[in-house]
């Protein structure tokens, strides 16, 4: 078997060090999404909208509340911190770039969205400065 490029420890490293914050990333980036447009964000909105149980957003919340993310009091509505609203904005913008990056390969757009959630965890920033500017060029 041929060994590929990304049969490295040093590779596996960075790609464990990013699975790491995509939890959060997803979850900031859906307070942020779901306050915008209800204007309030609670468990079950986000029960909801990842299709989990309310044991595992409560799970997630109190590792976004130790990572000082979010804000939420038992009851309460969930808020994101100054921290939670800048990775909310880049995870946004990473995704949006990935995006157009797709559609203008010519991937179909619903699979650039879908494949776009995906990658924007994994892209490193020089790889995303260069599909900017692919995207600003074309």
């Amino acid at each position: 078997m041929k060994i590929s490029r990304s049969s490295s420890p040093e590779n596996f490293s960075t790609t464990k060090t990013r699975k790491n914050i995509e939890l959060f990333e997803d979850y900031v980036e859906a307070i942020n999404e779901i306050n915008f447009n209800k204007g309030f964000v609670k468990n079950v909105d986000l029960c909801k909208y990842f299709g989990v149980s309310n044991a595992t957003v409560c799970k997630n919340i109190k590792r976004l509340i130790k990572e000082e993310l979010v804000e939420s009091e038992k009851y309460r509505s969930i808020f994101l911190t100054k921290a939670g609203k800048i990775l909310a904005e880049k995870s946004n913008t990473r995704h949006e770039v990935l995006y157009k990056f797709l559609t203008k390969l010519g991937v179909p757009i619903r699979i650039a969205e879908i494949d776009s959630e995906g990658m924007e965890h994994h892209v490193s920033k020089e790889t995303l400065n260069i599909m900017k500017k692919f995207n600003n060029s074309n």
